[in-house]
This record gives C-alpha cells, structure tokens and sequence, in this order.
C-alpha cells in the first residue's frame, strides 16, 4: 500500500531530514558562542541573534500585514516566549563556563522533557518503542557525561539544564502554533521578545565590536536564523517526540567542532555515549521507515 505525500508517517520522515540540518545548524552556532562569549556579554551576544531573526521574518510579515501579527494563542506564545528565552539565554552561558561538548551534551535532557511534555500536553501516541529509544539515548548522554565527573555535580550544570526545560516548553508550544501561524510570524514574536529582554540591560553591559567580531555576531544570527527556520520547518512536520529525539545529533556535530576549534578529544566515555546516542536516533529514524512501507 503505498503511504500518501502528506501521511503524518511520511511528514515524519521529512521532519527528521529537517531536523538533522538544524542540529547541525545550532551546534555550529554554539562553538562560534564558545567564541564570541571571551569577548562579548551574554545578552549582547544573545541580541545580534534576535535582530538577524527579526529582519528575516519582516518580508513574510509586512506582506500579511495586520494578519501576520494577530494571534488567537497569546497565553501559549507567552509560554513559549520565556521558554525561548531561558533556552537561548542558557546555551550562550553554558559553552562560556563549560566544555562545548559537555554543554551540548546536559542539553540533551531537552529530548526527555520534550516527550513527556509531548504525551501530557499534546495528546501524542508516544508508544513503548519510541519511548525506549528516547531513555536509550538519555543513557548515552548519561554515559558521555560519567557520574563522577565534575560537570554532574558543578553548579554550572544546572544552566543547560535549565535551558533544556525552557526549550521543551517551547518546542510543545511551537508543535500547536505552528500548525495554525506562519513561520516568520512566530520568529517575529520570538526576536521581539527576546531581543527587548536581552536589549535593555545592554546599556551596562555593551562592548563596541571590531570588525572580525562584528562579522564573527552576524554570521552567528545568520546561521542560528536558519537553524530556526529549519527547525519549524521540522516541528511543523514531525512529531514533538520525534523530531526532539533527532537532536542527539548535535552530540557528533559538537565532538568535532570541538576538535578542530578547542582541541577537545572525545574519550572512550564519550564515544561510547555517542555511539548509543546514534543508535537510539537511527533506531527512529528505521520505526519511522518501516512504518511508511507497511502502513
């Protein structure tokens, strides 16, 4: 029986494609932060990302205008506002105080929060296979990280684990108002939210960039613009549970970042967590497979 184009099994498939460019997007994003955050304050860091999202978003929204600002959800863009914010916020300051791949990996908590925030809020059929596979690959995590090592117990852990629960909310949020808002409308509320709150302290924290350092903040809102349009793209297809169970990914694109940037050499640990990691993404990826062959 052949799967129709627009079966939730074949948008699943196309999400998952999405969803590995955008971690690949994002994880480039955060080694530029590792970067850019020697020499710029979070907040400042954190606002030349919003203004290259909101310029982006503007054609889409001057075009539909006043359609593209009305919303009919604005107690769920709240939500999703300050889990954005604490999401960003956090991932800027975790690769400032800790290892790029140790930052990304206590990201990964994200994935967890995400499908049981998919289960209870959004009525997903996240099954026993599913399921399994988000735990396996948390395990991974877990094993990359080793218990006795400084980043579980250090306080600093806590911000991408805090992050990790800001950007849950917001993935659940977007999953519902992405199926009824455009994309550039949603980046919009988001860049002007965001940037208003990473803004207004500027006037403290401020540093005049030079011209590599200029170029080093552009390119940064560039990518992390795209990174954001791919990953609605991904929401907008897939399902929550799945598309955030992708986003394991990023552990691979971060090891070798963090190789060729900083000199960090994954150990034996840290290729065995990715190795589960991968298993557990590709493992969605066949279940997804099979699914559009046999349903």
């Amino acid at each position: 029986m052949t799967v129709p184009s627009s079966s939730p099994m074949h948008d699943n498939i196309r999400g998952i494609l999405w969803a590995l460019i955008s971690a690949a997007l994002f994880a480039t994003v955060a080694a530029m932060a590792k970067v850019a955050v020697t020499q710029y304050h979070v907040l400042q860091i954190l606002f030349f990302r919003q203004a290259i999202v909101f310029l982006s978003s503007l054609p889409s929204i001057t075009r539909n205008l006043p359609q593209s600002l009305k919303t009919q959800r604005p107690a769920l863009h709240l939500l999703r506002l300050t889990g954005a914010f604490v999401a960003l916020s956090a991932s800027i300051w975790a690769v400032a105080v800790l290892p790029l791949t140790t930052a990304i990996t206590l990201a990964f908590a994200q994935v967890f929060f995400v499908a049981l925030l998919a289960m209870r809020f959004l009525g997903e059929p996240v099954g026993a296979h599913r399921l399994g596979a988000v735990a396996v690959g948390f395990i991974g995590v877990v094993v990359v990280m080793q218990p006795s090592v400084d980043g579980l117990i250090n306080v600093y852990a806590l911000i991408p684990l805090a992050g990790a629960v800001g950007a849950a909310f917001a993935v659940i949020s977007v999953r519902t108002l992405s199926q009824t808002e455009s994309t550039a409308t949603l980046l919009l509320y988001q860049a002007l939210f965001v940037g208003a709150l990473a803004g207004i302290p500027l006037f403290w924290f401020w540093t005049t960039p030079d011209l590599p350092g200029l170029l080093l903040l552009l390119a940064m809102g560039i990518l992390a613009t795209m990174g954001q349009w791919v990953a609605v793209k991904a929401l907008r297809l897939g399902e929550a549970s799945v598309i955030g169970n992708i986003q394991y990914t990023q552990l691979i694109y971060a090891a070798i970042l963090g190789y060729a940037m900083f000199g960090e050499t994954p150990d034996s640990h840290t290729l065995l967590g990715a190795a589960i990691i991968i298993a557990s993404a590709l493992y969605i990826v066949h279940r997804e497979t099979l699914k559009k062959r046999t349903g």
